[in-house]
């Protein structure tokens, strides 16, 4: 990795440039609806697009969990379906059956430009900006974003269940599908360029729905599009952390083709084999989030588990998927001091 880059970078930065230093710990979602500090400001603020665009307020909740447990790194308070949004589409959040987009329209997508669209995401990158200054200068400051295929399978309503998507649906929008793709690597790129000129340090990329992808089709929905962001994150030496859930085995396929800096995986796959089959990355999360629910005995048993396996090669301890919103702060504390002291 970038080992020339200034030795004055955060801690997550220095693990994802140099192999060495392999001791962090931050949680994804960590700052949101598991807080009480969190749901105080949601009640008031119902809108949740509207809340995201709150440079103060989502700067605010992005470090609760950073006062609350000196975690390593923060991750700012946002929202993948944010892209889409600036893009046109209008987005809604319902607890069930979850965001719901306006219906697609090709002709609004392309009618974008980036002055634009940075426009439209100005308070993300302002709420990066007061984080940045807020948040002590060892720690990192994580921005995100989503991957193309995790964005379409929002954008076109493709989504049956948690396990299938409308395969119709993807047949029929199959000619425009390339051209949407094309589009939506374009703004990530300058979504993540945006954000980590405003103060972020390394950009997580999600693909939280990869595994929903039909098998003939995930070079083409899945290893391009991810390959090229990263590529560009390379260009721009902005270091990169994959997360394209759900894939199982072929998680030793995305990392040879996609080659990004960090990897995360999910609870799915077994960390004896990620790590003999997971070359030249750093690995991050695997641990389910479900363990958080049960008693400090299984959750310290699950986590050694992950800690014992890669000891000795560089490994960001992380979830295989975000915080529950029904876990207990508590059992947060205690799983990071548990880490900690392992470590010591």
């Amino acid at each position: 990795f970038y080992q020339y880059f200034n030795l004055v970078m955060s801690n997550l930065r220095k693990i994802l440039i140099n192999k060495n230093l392999c001791k962090s710990v931050w949680f994804m979602r960590q700052a949101g609806r598991y807080l009480p500090e969190f749901r105080k400001i949601r009640k008031k603020n119902q809108n949740f697009i509207n809340l995201c665009l709150n440079s103060d307020l989502s700067s605010e909740i992005t470090l609760q969990p950073i006062k609350r447990f000196n975690l390593d790194s923060a991750i700012i308070f946002s929202d993948i379906l944010l892209v889409p949004y600036a893009l046109g589409q209008s987005v809604k959040f319902n607890k069930k059956p979850g965001p719901k987009l306006s219906d697609f329209n090709s002709k609004i997508l392309f009618s974008n430009n980036e002055k634009k669209f940075s426009q439209k995401l100005g308070s993300v990158y302002k709420a990066i900006e007061i984080t940045r200054n807020k948040l002590n200068k060892n720690k990192s400051l994580i921005c995100f974003v989503g991957a193309p295929w995790t964005l379409i399978v929002y954008m076109l309503g493709l989504k049956k269940n948690k396990a299938e998507i409308n395969l119709d649906k993807l047949n029929s929008n199959s000619i425009l599908l390339n051209d949407i793709i094309n589009e939506l690597i374009k703004y990530l790129c300058i979504h993540i360029k945006n954000q980590i000129n405003a103060g972020a340090d390394v950009v997580q990329i999600f693909d939280s729905w990869a595994g929903l992808i039909p098998k003939k089709d995930i070079n083409k929905y899945c290893y391009e599009p991810n390959t090229k962001i990263v590529e560009f994150c390379n260009l721009k030496k902005i270091p990169n952390i994959c997360f394209p859930k759900g894939l199982n085995k072929d998680f030793e396929e995305f990392n040879k083709i996609v080659k990004p800096d960090g990897i995360n995986i999910d609870h799915d796959i077994e960390p004896s084999w990620a790590k003999d089959k997971l070359k030249d990355v750093v690995i991050q999360g695997g641990l389910n989030p479900r363990i958080l629910l049960k008693s400090k005995d299984k959750m310290f048993q699950a986590a050694t588990k992950y800690f014992e396996t890669f000891k000795d090669i560089p490994y960001i301890f992380n979830l295989g998927h975000g915080l529950l919103p029904e876990t207990d702060p508590d059992k947060v504390d205690e799983l990071i001091k548990f880490y900690r002291n392992f470590n010591e």
